[in-house]
C-alpha cells in the first residue's frame, strides 16, 4: 500500500514491488485497498469475502507473472535487475546498448572535434584503447562485443590483468588504458544506461617512473662525432632536432604495450 502524498481517508493504491540486490522498482496494480484491510506484511487483504478473494487472488496472478518474467530473463541469460524484470513482466522491450558501439561512437566524436577539443595523440591513445577492449573480448568471452550492463568489478579486474599479462603493459600504461575505459563508463553512467558504477571499488595509480635521458655533455659528444655515413649523419641530426625542441616529447601519443615505443623517445646509447 502506498497511500498519496495528501492522503486523508479512503481506499489507497496497492504497488508492486520488485527487490534485487537490494534494487528496487516498482509499478501500479491498479487497485486500491482500505486501510483496515490491508495486511502490509502479507502483502494481501484480510477478509474472507468474495469480493477481498477476488483481489487477493488478482495479486497472487501479478506475483505469479513477476517470477514467470525473471525465468525467462534467467533462461535468456539476460540482466537480471529489478528494472529488467519489471520491464518483462509489462511487455516493454529495451534495446541493449553495446560497449564496442558506445566506444566508438565516442571516438568518431573526439575525430571530429580534432584540433579544437583534441589531439592526435590523444585520439590515438583512445584508439588503441578501443581495440585493446575489442582484443579482451574476444580473449575472455569470445565476443566481438557486450552489453554494457554486463559490465562489472570482475570485468574491469580481468581487463586489467589482460593488459598486464596479455598485452604485457606495464603499470601505468595499463592504468592509462583504464583510465580512458573510464570515460566510456562514465559516459554510461551520465546517460543513466548503468544504474550502477562498477569503478567504485577499483582502484589503482600512476607510478612514478625515472626517466633516462641525454645530459647535455652526451648530445654535444653525439654532435660531434663524425659518422661513416651520410644516412646516419641525417638521423642524427633529426634526432639532435627533436631533444632541441622537444618536438617528439609527448611519450603519451605512443603505444605503451608496444616495446618498441615504450621507452623514453630521447632514450639513446652512445657507441663508438
Amino acid at each position: 500500500m502506498k497511500k498519496p502524498k495528501n492522503y486523508q481517508t479512503g481506499p489507497a493504491p496497492i504497488y508492486l514491488r520488485i527487490t534485487v540486490n537490494g534494487k528496487r522498482s516498482e509499478t501500479t496494480t491498479g487497485r486500491e485497498c482500505d486501510p483496515a484491510r490491508w495486511n502490509n506484511q502479507a502483502g494481501r487483504a484480510n477478509g474472507t469475502k468474495e469480493d477481498v478473494r477476488a483481489f487477493n487472488a488478482y495479486l497472487d496472478d501479478l506475483q505469479k507473472k513477476v517470477y514467470e518474467a525473471h525465468r525467462q530473463l534467467t533462461e535468456a541469460d539476460a540482466v537480471i535487475t529489478a528494472e529488467t524484470i519489471r520491464n518483462k513482466f509489462l511487455g516493454k522491450t529495451e534495446k541493449p546498448r553495446s560497449l564496442i558501439e558506445i566506444f566508438k561512437e565516442h571516438n568518431k566524436k573526439m575525430e571530429a572535434l580534432l584540433g579544437e577539443e583534441y589531439s592526435k595523440g590523444t585520439l590515438c591513445r583512445y584508439q588503441t584503447s578501443l581495440k585493446h577492449t575489442q582484443d579482451f573480448l574476444t580473449w575472455k568471452f569470445n565476443l566481438t562485443d557486450i552489453d554494457i550492463k554486463l559490465i562489472d568489478h570482475a570485468f574491469i579486474t580481468e581487463y586489467e590483468f589482460y593488459l598486464r599479462s596479455v598485452r604485457k603493459c606495464n603499470n601505468n600504461s595499463a592504468v592509462k588504458y583504464i583510465k580512458n575505459f573510464g570515460k566510456i563508463i562514465r559516459i554510461c553512467l551520465a546517460n543513466q544506461w548503468l544504474s550502477y558504477n562498477p569503478f567504485s571499488n577499483y582502484k589503482n595509480k600512476i607510478k612514478a617512473v625515472e626517466r633516462v635521458y641525454l645530459t647535455t655533455e652526451e648530445l654535444q659528444e653525439l654532435a660531434d662525432k663524425d659518422l661513416p655515413t651520410e644516412r646516419l649523419g641525417q638521423v642524427r641530426d633529426i634526432f639532435l632536432f627533436c631533444c632541441f625542441t622537444g618536438l617528439a616529447g609527448d611519450s603519451d601519443e605512443r603505444d605503451h604495450s608496444n616495446p618498441a615505443q615504450a621507452d623514453h623517445p630521447f632514450r639513446a646509447k652512445l657507441t663508438t
